[in-house]
């Protein structure tokens, strides 16, 4: 028997990185403010630890959507898979040319693009695909706030998030 309603708990879970930070960040604090020592020393080391995770917890909280969305996403060791009641695929990361993000289809989907590959479309809240985040933030070059800020923009196009560099020989 739970006491804390189930919105609660998914908010909670949305959040948890940048709350673990926010703890970390107090904590560190009063180490600094209320104990002498080594403990002052490793207060500074704590809290700026606290301060990257609440910052990374933020990010991957924007990108976080609800789950229970078609289909289940699995992200191992560099392939990015997609089992979907309709479709379904794989892509190597280091294979990509090219991240996008389709808002014309409810809910919105992931594009990914793998030449010599059909493209595989994954909707943004399959079962899993929080993991995609750490998947695409390992792109060269990626812009991790662009992405974010293109997940929660109006609109019904699709928009590249991140294309492969390629280098011309001459």
């Amino acid at each position: 028997m739970s006491f804390v309603r189930p919105e609660a708990m998914q908010s909670l879970a949305r959040w948890r990185e940048a709350l673990f930070g926010t703890g970390a960040v107090a904590l560190g604090a009063w180490w600094i403010l209320g104990m002498g020592g080594l403990l002052y020393w490793i207060g500074y080391a704590v809290v700026l630890a606290g301060l990257a995770l609440t910052a990374a917890g933020i990010q991957r909280a924007r990108f976080r959507g609800a789950n229970g969305g078609a289909g289940v996403v699995q992200v191992d060791e560099g392939q990015i898979s997609y089992f979907g009641p309709l479709t379904g695929g794989a892509v190597a990361r280091s294979e990509m040319s090219a991240l996008m993000l389709d808002r014309s289809g409810k809910p919105a989907h992931w594009v990914l693009r793998q030449p010599g590959q059909p493209d595989l479309h994954i909707p943004i809240n399959a079962e899993g695909s929080d993991d995609l985040f750490d998947a695409f933030a390992a792109l060269p070059g990626l812009r991790t706030e662009y992405m974010l800020s293109q997940m929660s923009a109006s609109g019904d196009q699709a928009v590249v998030i991140w294309q492969k560099r390629t280098v011309m020989l001459h």
